[in-house]
């Protein structure tokens, strides 16, 4: 008998905004029910002086420096554009837009 009622499975699905057939609720009762013995479980396991972590292995070296360089001048900048007009990239006019 799972701890679980078909009422809250219902209710979850309906949350979640699927539609899940009658079988369907007695299948998922069952699997929340399995799912939340598992989780119940490692918790009992992991004594007080286990502290909660959220990775398996510590994270290192995950963000690079920030490096200080030189940025494009306005030249560079626009040598590859396709057209420039004073000193800015040139794009067409939307249709329809107000002048």
């Amino acid at each position: 008998m799972p701890n679980i009622s078909r009422d809250e499975v219902a209710h979850l699905a309906k949350l979640a905004r699927l539609a899940v057939t009658e079988e369907e609720l007695d299948v998922f009762a069952g699997q929340l029910d399995q799912i939340l013995d598992s989780v119940a479980k490692v918790s009992e396991v992991a004594g007080e002086d286990v502290p909660p972590t959220s990775h398996a292995v510590p994270l290192t070296n995950v963000f690079r420096e920030d490096v200080v360089r030189q940025g494009l001048t306005q030249q560079q900048a626009l040598a590859g554009a396709p057209a420039a007009e004073e000193g800015r990239f040139r794009v067409p006019r939307i249709l329809g837009e107000e002048q």
